[in-house]
């Protein structure tokens, strides 16, 4: 049964329909209105409940979105519409559609402490997935290490997601460059001092 948004939280996006070691698949949540549901950033910060009996909360970060038919047979196809036509004169569209997101699991909060490492385990099914506060991600990115996960990526562009990742950061603790500057020596490090990937990532983080 869809959640009604007036019940919903604020920042609930959407809710885990895949889980695995090291991330899990979400479902975007359907807006009460006749619009497409409210698709998360591409490198923007997720968390979710371990589960509804832990106080653990894993965090990550989207670094794969995708839209499509409900119904994997038929394809959608071109209607030459704009979005207001489509409410009136094809409505049923707007059912048909799933979105969906991946995110990759960095690190974990429990009892307070944060972890920059895989939880013991992923998200269950059907756990709610909510967009991190801005005191969330400045605490759990006091620490760089969760950069090491992202840098080992293999299946996304990762040069890419480092970026969207580190904008995203550097944004919510409002352009800070000593941060920018400790995280472009880590990364660095990571990358055993490839300095045109560096500048080339770097090149991309901006206010």
């Amino acid at each position: 049964m869809r959640l009604p948004i007036r019940d919903r939280h604020p920042q609930h996006l959407a809710e885990v329909v895949a889980t695995s070691t090291s991330e899990f698949l979400a479902q975007c949540l359907e807006p009460e209105n006749l619009d497409f549901p409210l698709m998360p950033a591409f490198g923007s910060w997720i968390k979710s409940q371990q589960d509804e009996n832990s106080e653990i909360i894993t965090y990550g970060v989207v670094y794969h979105a995708t839209t499509a038919p409900i119904d994997s047979v038929h394809r959608a196809v071109a209607l030459g519409l704009s979005l207001k036509e489509l409410r009136e004169q094809q409505p049923q569209v707007f059912a048909m559609l799933r979105s969906e997101i991946k995110v990759v699991l960095l690190g974990f909060g429990s009892d307070g402490n944060i972890y920059q490492h895989l939880p013991a385990q992923p998200p269950q099914i059907h756990q709610a997935v909510y967009a991190c506060e801005a005191k969330e991600i400045e605490n759990f990115t006091d620490e760089l290490n969760f950069l090491r996960t992202l840098v080992q990526m293999n299946n996304t562009p990762v040069d890419e997601l480092i970026a969207a990742v580190l904008r995203n950061v550097y944004q919510v603790r409002k352009c800070d460059r000593n941060w920018l500057v400790q995280a472009g020596r880590k990364l660095s490090l990571l990358l055993k001092d490839d300095y045109d990937r560096l500048g080339a990532i770097l090149g991309q983080v901006h206010p």
